[in-house]
């Protein structure tokens, strides 16, 4: 049994923004996982492990087939499924992925040991921002963020420095349901902080003249931005 997350916790994610019958089109008419990747999502979905779903990973694959970025960052290893994906589709690609969950590790630890074939996922266990002042700056073409949703402007400042000029970020579960949408009155107190920090992140990056943003209706929302010039100018209000 996995204890580190709850039925509960952060509902938000899973209630996507798309029409129900539409969701459930995108989950099971494109192509499905096979062999080790099927296992892995079917362990997650049963132990209630946040891992990002179907649709995305359906766009992921077409990501990593067409961009076959050199060097992948991912913010959230969890049971380290995603960087399994990205590899299996961009074979020379070379991932470092961030965890800090200590029960998560040991899962990511067990799963990059037996299926991470070509050695291609580098784990580093710890705070995001503890470690990423220690990667080389202008040095990857893709960052993966999909972790604790008030923390990612938090991760952005130090993440564009570590990604080289025309390098693609993709951050998960902006949309939190659709909340975001609403007044900061409406939303529960305990998901508050989570929505102030997308709200400041929204603030920093949308309109930001440095980068290029688009929002997809994917799952619950996913923000890419391109990395434009090389030092990136963000806007960080206190809302």
């Amino acid at each position: 049994m996995v204890e580190s997350y709850s039925q509960n916790a952060n509902h938000n994610m899973r209630r996507p923004v798309v029409k129900e019958d539409i969701v459930e089109m995108m989950r099971t008419r494109q192509a499905q996982n096979k062999g080790f990747l099927k296992e892995l999502e079917d362990f997650a979905r049963r132990e209630n492990i946040p891992i990002i779903p179907h649709e995305t990973v359906a766009y992921f694959r077409l990501l990593m087939q067409t961009l076959q970025p050199q060097h992948i960052l991912e913010i959230g290893a969890a049971i380290g499924y995603s960087a399994l994906l990205m590899a299996e589709n961009s074979p020379h690609s070379q991932i470092s992925t961030i965890e800090r969950n200590p029960e998560m590790l040991s899962f990511a630890r067990e799963n990059l040991k037996q299926f991470d074939r070509r050695k291609q996922i580098n784990l580093l266990e710890g705070e995001a921002l503890e470690i990423l002042p220690e990667l080389p700056d202008d040095h990857f073409d893709f960052v993966f963020m999909d972790s604790a949703k008030s923390k990612y402007i938090v991760f952005l400042p130090e993440v564009l420095k570590k990604v080289k000029v025309g390098g693609l970020i993709v951050i998960d579960d902006v949309f939190q349901g659709g909340d975001v949408v609403k007044d900061i009155s409406e939303i529960r107190r305990g998901q508050r902080t989570i929505y102030r920090g997308l709200q400041k992140l929204f603030d920093a990056t949308l309109d930001n003249p440095h980068l290029t943003a688009s929002l997809l209706s994917i799952s619950d929302g996913l923000l890419m931005l391109r990395k434009n010039v090389e030092n990136v100018h963000l806007e960080i209000e206190e809302i």
